[in-house]
């Protein structure tokens, strides 16, 4: 079962085109990509923290 066929991605962007209309749709495409870029710079920082705490916890 493949999900992301083309005919499914273009079903979802006609979803987003008729939710958010073409004129919306760039600023909520930067504005979920700046999201993303948040979210993970911190699961990085997260991770990292996790990392010297181990570190620091076995010596």
């Amino acid at each position: 079962m493949n999900l992301a066929q083309p005919s499914h991605l273009l079903l979802v962007l006609l979803v987003f085109i008729v939710l958010f209309g073409a004129k919306r749709l760039p600023d909520s495409a930067r504005s979920l990509g700046q999201s993303l870029r948040i979210f993970k710079s911190e699961m990085k920082n997260d991770g990292d923290e996790k990392k010297n705490d181990d570190d620091s916890s076995t010596k």
